[in-house]
């Protein structure tokens, strides 16, 4: 199985950090306000570490 990539949206801060380091993978929606994932089968796995890394809600996972 491959991996996915996931947000806890509830637990989305609203930083938008992810979808300024991977705008391929995140997007933000105004009206609800937070991010979340438009391509869950991800990506450049760097990019997506890197945005694991920079979320200070620590809400994003890279999973089977």
């Amino acid at each position: 199985m491959a991996k996915q990539v996931v947000i806890d949206t509830y637990e989305c801060m609203a930083c938008e950090s992810c979808v300024e380091l991977c705008p391929d993978i995140f997007a933000f929606d105004e009206a609800a306000g937070h991010a979340y994932v438009i391509k869950p089968e991800g990506g450049d796995e760097a990019c997506i570490e890197k945005a694991i890394a920079f979320c200070p809600a620590k809400c994003i996972t890279y999973e089977e």
